[in-house]
């Protein structure tokens, strides 16, 4: 599946430069309700439930893309306000999961004798992984879920390096990029993969982004 990363162009070009994306952890997302889709009115939940988010934030990371890179407001909220550039990979279907977007939290099980919460009713574990608030549905997201390597971490971070299973394919220059097209497309110049490079421009007739024909001709 091809599916789309957005950033700035600062971080766009060190991704492409090191072949490599930074993993994000939960509890640095921009959704304080990461990992909280789930109804925790009764108070013995909570204590259970929080212990269970520690775990996931701890151990597990994951990488966000969309679906597509055409939507205004993803440029705006991940590429620095159009300024940024948008990377889109090939990967294997079976390593994304799409995210869930519903209205109202999920209920959960405490096992009453263990005190310890219930995940393997109706696949609880992954909704929970995967769940945001409705109006989140505009991102199209898919996830790629990874184990951290704690022993790999670089100044507090972790990355997930380019293969065969991690393609970049495309590289698209947001509206607002001031990078010239041919620099990018000398930086590619050893991948052994084809990869395009395109400017993208506001388009005259829809709220969407879209290419920028005229500048790629120029180019």
């Amino acid at each position: 599946m091809r599916v789309y990363y957005l950033t700035n162009a600062q971080f766009a070009l060190s991704n492409i430069a090191l072949r490599r994306i930074k993993i994000s952890i939960f509890s640095d997302l921009n959704d304080p309700f990461e990992l909280l889709a789930v109804d925790l009115s009764d108070k013995t939940h909570r204590k259970a439930f929080r212990m269970t988010k520690d775990q996931l934030n701890e151990n597990k990371g994951l990488i966000c893309f969309s679906k597509s890179w055409s939507n205004p407001l993803l440029w705006g909220h991940y590429a620095e306000k159009h300024t940024g550039i948008c990377l889109g990979f090939d990967i294997p279907d079976k390593f994304l999961k799409p995210v869930i977007y519903s209205k109202s939290p999920m209920k959960i099980k405490i096992n009453p004798k263990t005190g310890e919460l219930i995940f393997n009713e109706n696949n609880m574990m992954s909704r929970l992984l995967r769940t945001k608030f409705a109006d989140w549905r505009y991102e199209d997201e898919m996830r790629l879920f990874v184990e951290l390597d704690h022993d790999s971490i670089e100044s507090g971070n972790y990355f997930y390096p380019f293969s065969e299973d991690f393609i970049l394919r495309e590289i698209v220059l947001g509206p607002r990029c001031e990078i010239p097209i041919n620099g990018l497309r000398s930086l590619i110049e050893n991948f052994n993969q084809p990869i395009r490079v395109i400017k993208s421009r506001i388009a005259s007739s829809s709220f969407r982004v879209v290419e920028h024909k005229i500048a790629i001709r120029e180019n």
